[in-house]
């Protein structure tokens, strides 16, 4: 991301540093024992050549006078991608040293991976230390930049932050404060922990329980977080959703005797009136499934149904914390899905905002009705240039991509090009899914109404796609899938985010995202222009 000018870095460390602090800081004290410091090693491509030391950390060793290699040459560590070594007492000025493997030096982006691994490996390099050092009980810990320092502040920012929200204060554990070691690249380790500090954001939403963040509750939330940062958000009642005839969202809504909430977020980063770019979250702050209730094993994950709105919201605040130089709307309807009297049933037909008619064959697939209707008000109201929306729409992207991309449909080869770069530089990455007629004519072809929440037959991302794609006819749109990226991580990969824990997935990418749509003439420094039009 382009470097920020000098009075607009002061202003954003002013006006965000105390926000950074609560971040990433706890008491701090001057014991040398809770100092630590990450440095990078390359991987050794033959077994009996000289350990190979990042800049920084070779500048650190000589300052050792060799000592920190000869611990290296003694101890197993070979530089392979995440492997960690502690040494203790090696420095005055920091108690204990993290020395972490950085994979093989020169790496750049993997067309078979797609993704830029040298990114990702300084990402994983940092976080793996610095939680090390952070569980060793440093309290304050600088980091090596890698020669990536963004990415390094990204890393280390998402591994040592935890979602500590319902335990004991005094059961909770310090979160470290973060700061940059032996390099003049503060500018991008600061854009580097806003985003960082964006992806947590997300992530506390999500993983905080339904009972705790109701649509009430989550828009106060989002009011405390965006307008220190001079978003504008308004917050609309029943009454207001009632006076706009949003039918479609009101028939989930009225399940719950929580009241529905309407966001409506604006960021003006453009000095001109210009179109904004539409940003829409799937807001459904608990989803039982409604009369087609969903197993019980697992339901409690749902309560993240609304971790496409938490990645909005952090979204647009990253992007005023960036300055980023673009208009954004953010609309976030905002309700629970529960079984109840009053609940909507299988069987049901309902007339969204635009006047088409949708047959209920699946109270489970709500979030595309209450994304319809603000789709129709989104675009009726703004007028806007492009539409990009977020959710965890569908079990079936997980089946078929499980957590590695979040399925991208678009009706825009250039919009996909920009989010495949973007997924590509962030390491969070997306893949393209059919948007065929195909899908369309199995959620269209009845002959009482006009769509189906459901459809005919296999394919349940494409089948939701296809049915929010009726709801955007004349705008260049693109849809995330998240469901197998913005809930619970399981499994293996992406070392520097928590198991069992919501991601904020896919945060950063959708930053990264609006940097390239707004800054256009910049060259995304990450991927070569020879390798990208190979890619794409």
């Amino acid at each position: 991301m382009a470097l920020l000018s000098l009075q607009s870095m002061r202003v954003l460390r002013n006006f965000y540093g105390s926000l950074l602090r609560r971040s990433f800081s706890s008491s701090i004290g001057e014991n040398r024992a809770e100092k630590g410091l990450v440095l990078g090693l390359y991987e050794q491509e033959i077994e009996t050549e000289e350990p190979r030391l990042s800049p920084v950390a070779g500048h650190f060793d000589a300052k050792t006078e060799g000592q920190l290699i000869n611990l290296i040459k003694e101890s197993s560590i070979k530089g392979k991608i995440g492997q960690v070594k502690v040494f203790n007492n090696i420095d005055p000025d920091f108690g204990s040293v993290a020395v972490v493997g950085l994979g093989l030096e020169g790496l750049g982006y993997n067309e078979l991976e797609q993704l830029d691994e040298g990114l990702e490996n300084v990402r994983i390099a940092a976080g793996i230390g610095a939680k090390c050092l952070a569980k060793n009980g440093c309290s304050r810990i600088w980091v090596d930049p890698m020669q990536a320092a963004e990415q390094a502040a990204e890393g280390s920012g998402l591994a040592t932050w935890k979602y500590q929200a319902n335990r004991m204060k005094s059961e909770r554990l310090p979160i470290p404060k973060l700061e940059l070691f032996d390099s003049p690249d503060g500018d991008a380790w600061t854009r580097g922990l806003f985003k960082a500090d964006a992806q947590n954001l997300a992530r506390s939403l999500s993983d905080a329980p339904g009972n705790q963040i109701t649509p009430t509750a989550f828009a106060q939330a989002a009011v405390d977080a965006l307008c220190p940062c001079g978003v504008s958000t308004e917050v609309r009642n029943m009454d207001w959703i009632e006076s706009k005839s949003m039918s479609s969202f009101l028939s989930v809504a009225k399940s719950s005797c929580e009241p529905p909430i309407f966001l409506e977020i604006s960021y003006c980063g453009e000095h001109d009136s210009g179109r904004p770019i539409l940003l829409v979250g799937k807001g459904i702050t608990f989803n039982s499934g409604g009369l087609c209730l969903k197993e019980p094993h697992g339901m409690s994950q749902y309560r993240a149904s609304m971790s496409g709105a938490a990645a909005i919201v952090a979204t647009i605040r990253a992007a005023a914390a960036l300055s980023l130089p673009v208009n954004l709307v953010g609309l976030i309807p905002l309700c629970e899905n529960m079984p109840s009297g009053m609940a909507f049933k299988p069987g049901d037909v309902i007339t969204t905002l635009n006047g088409k008619t949708v047959a209920i064959h699946d109270t489970n697939n709500a979030g595309r009705l209450i994304m319809a209707d603000t789709f129709t008000y989104g675009q009726n109201t703004f007028k806007p240039k492009v539409v990009m929306d977020v959710a965890t729409l569908t079990d079936g992207v997980t089946h078929a991509l499980g957590g590695a991309a979040s399925g991208v449909f678009s009706n825009s080869d250039f919009l996909w090009k920009q989010m495949h770069k973007a997924g590509a530089i962030t390491g969070d990455r997306v893949w393209r899914m059919p948007l065929w007629q195909y899908y369309t004519h199995k959620v269209s072809n009845y002959t009482n109404v006009d769509l189906s929440n459901t459809g005919h037959g296999k394919g349940s991302a494409c089948l939701g796609a296809a049915f929010l794609k009726e709801f955007v006819p004349c705008v260049d749109w693109i849809h995330l899938d998240i469901t197998g990226v913005g809930m619970l991580k399981k499994g293996v990969g992406i070392p520097y985010l928590a198991e069992h824990r919501m991601t904020g997935r896919p945060t950063r990418t959708l930053v990264q995202f609006l940097y390239q749509m707004a800054c256009p003439d910049v060259q995304v420094k990450s991927l070569s222009k020879e390798k990208l039009s190979g890619s794409d």
